[in-house]
């Protein structure tokens, strides 16, 4: 009996420690589009059709709670992402290398009581998030990867 459960100990063990080593991979700003679709199965969701729009390309991803848009450049790099939603989303992977900088910032930046709508912004990346329950919205982007005659209103 002892034997069992120190095998069965073992294999959970081991199985865990090999979840814990697989990270799914992101399509994250600043980075290659080549992962979007990682971002289907990280959000639970269905990608939609994509749209070439200005020299620039849209991808939707739609989950139950949320819809997220990844604005890639003809490079192929992901220079925006807009969301709305019930929820907003974990922005830790969608941000990538910009991540830490971003919670940083948010740190530092006083907030008000109650919903209102919030800027974060640093050198390198601009978040923005706003709505009220069940439309809440929000979009962030590199200002030094966004390609020429590409505003930063058709991020949305």
């Amino acid at each position: 009996m002892r034997k069992r459960h120190f095998a069965l100990f073992i294999g959970l063990s081991l199985w865990v420690a090999m979840l814990a080593t697989v990270t799914p991979a992101q399509a994250a700003l600043g980075e290659s589009d080549d992962s979007i679709t990682s971002d289907e199965k990280a959000l639970s969701a269905v990608r939609g059709a994509a749209a070439v729009r200005n020299g620039y390309t849209v991808h939707e991803i739609r989950s139950d709670s949320t819809t997220v848009r990844e604005y890639v450049s003809p490079s192929g790099v992901v220079f925006g992402i807009a969301w709305n939603g019930r929820i907003h989303p974990d922005l830790t992977p969608l941000l990538g290398s910009y991540a830490g900088e971003y919670n940083e910032a948010l740190r530092r930046t006083p907030r008000e009581p109650g919903r209102r709508p919030y800027a974060v912004k640093t050198d390198r990346v601009v978040v923005e998030k706003w709505g009220h329950m069940r439309n809440l919205q929000g979009r962030a982007y590199a200002p030094a990867l966004m390609p020429p005659g590409v505003s930063v209103d058709e991020i949305k």
